[in-house]
């Protein structure tokens, strides 16, 4: 087998290996954009700029980790763009709800992610990975570019000022159904 084809192989496996991660980065997506179509627009931009990139990777290193940081980068960098331009309001009367939802869980749920939404951006995404997709503090770390120390610290404020914001006495008063 020659040089060319053992690369284009081992470029093969690591884009299938990619393909693994789309759930994950779909959910990671969501929690940056939170809006469906922008998260799909997302992961599409990350398994792009990944697979044109594959030969970047560093085999042994933390692929799925590798993956967050290029959505991360990806979503910041569409954020900077956002700021120079000034389009039209995206608000259309057709995209907000009519009338509330009427079932408990669903009230307290919503109410859950207003509060997260609020949450300043460094300690929203600390949480949302930590605690809503289940990534490890070493990860998301790598993924933040920061210390693992920093990362416990802003998951535990997040968590903190989630329970302040929802008017409860503790976390276990946060699971309740009001």
């Amino acid at each position: 087998m020659s040089e060319a084809t053992k690369i284009h192989k081992s470029g093969d496996e690591d884009a299938d290996e990619v393909l693994k991660y789309v759930p994950a980065l779909r959910a990671y997506a969501r929690s940056l954009t939170k809006q469906h179509d922008d998260a799909d627009d997302l992961v599409q931009t990350t398994l792009l700029k990944a697979i044109a990139n594959i030969s970047k990777f560093q085999r042994g290193t933390n692929l799925r980790a590798w993956l967050f940081t290029i959505m991360r980068n990806t979503f910041l960098t569409d954020i900077r763009k956002r700021a120079r331009e000034f389009p039209g309001k995206a608000d259309c009367a057709s995209t907000v709800l009519s009338c509330a939802p009427a079932h408990d869980e669903r009230i307290a749920g919503t109410r859950l992610l207003q509060c997260i939404e609020r949450l300043p951006r460094h300690y929203r995404e600390a949480l949302l990975l930590v605690v809503m997709i289940g990534e490890s503090y070493e990860t998301t770390a790598e993924i933040c570019g920061c210390a693992i120390g920093t990362v416990k610290s802003r998951v535990n404020r997040a968590r903190a000022m989630v329970i302040a914001d929802l008017g409860a006495k503790n976390f276990l008063d946060v699971l309740e159904v009001r």
